[in-house]
């Protein structure tokens, strides 16, 4: 399977053909594997916007923490 990638000018809508497109693949059935196994309801929980009500990208703060032993010649 491939990864496809598309992009389009913002404000335009889909052509006929995407909208078959997309109308096919909802006929599709999910497919879980060892490496996508199905969610349980605890790990859905877990899921939080990436956006706020705004619709601009929420920020965390990050603190990171380097420890480094220097040793003296």
């Amino acid at each position: 399977m491939a990864i496809v990638t598309y992009s389009r000018e913002a404000g335009t809508g889909l052509t006929p053909e995407e909208l078959t497109m997309l109308e096919e693949a909802e006929k599709l059935p999910q497919v879980y594997d060892e490496d996508c196994p199905k969610l349980t309801s605890a790990q859905l929980a877990e899921f939080r916007p990436v956006y706020n009500a705004e619709g601009t990208p929420k920020r965390r703060e990050r603190v990171f923490t380097v420890e480094a032993k220097v040793e003296e010649e």
